[in-house]
C-alpha cells in the first residue's frame, strides 16, 4: 500500500492541506489545473456574475466536459493503437511469408545453378569426345 502525502497549496488563493496517495507532483499538477479553470472562467462576465452556487455547477460541468473529451480521446487512440498492432502483425505475417518465398527461390536457384554446372561439364565432355572423333 502507498504511503499517503500531506502537501499544503493554494487552491484558488487560499490555502488548503491536501493528503493522498498519489505523488506531491501529481496532487500539485491536479490543483494548477482546477486554478487555471477558475482563472479562466473568472475571464467570463456571466461566471462572474452567477451566485457561488452556479459558479461552482458550471465549474463542475466543465471540469466533467473536460474529462469525457480526455476518455473520448482515450478511446479513440486505443481503437487506433489496435489497429496500428493488428497492421504490424500483418507486416510481420507477410514479412515471414516472403522470408519463407525467397528461402524457397534461393533453394531453386542453388538447384538450377547446381544443374547448370552440371550440364557445363556435360558440354565440355561431349565437346572434348567430339574434338577426339575428328581427328
Amino acid at each position: 500500500m502507498a504511503e499517503k502525502k500531506y502537501i499544503e497549496v493554494l487552491l484558488d488563493g487560499k490555502p488548503l492541506k491536501m493528503s493522498g496517495d498519489e505523488s506531491e507532483e501529481y496532487m500539485l499538477r491536479v490543483v494548477n489545473y482546477l486554478n487555471g479553470k477558475l482563472e479562466e472562467f473568472r475571464r467570463v462576465d456571466a461566471y462572474r456574475r452567477a451566485g457561488k452556487e452556479d459558479q461552482h455547477r458550471l465549474l463542475e460541468l466543465n471540469i466533467a466536459d473536460d474529462y469525457y473529451k480526455a476518455k473520448l480521446k482515450c478511446e479513440e487512440l486505443e481503437v487506433d493503437l489496435v489497429k496500428r498492432e493488428n497492421e504490424l502483425y500483418d507486416m510481420k505475417h507477410d514479412s515471414v511469408n516472403k522470408d519463407l518465398q525467397l528461402d524457397s527461390l534461393r533453394e531453386k536457384l542453388q538447384k538450377a545453378e547446381e544443374k547448370v554446372a552440371e550440364q557445363e561439364k556435360t558440354i565440355v565432355q561431349l565437346q572434348t569426345e567430339l574434338k577426339e572423333r575428328r581427328r
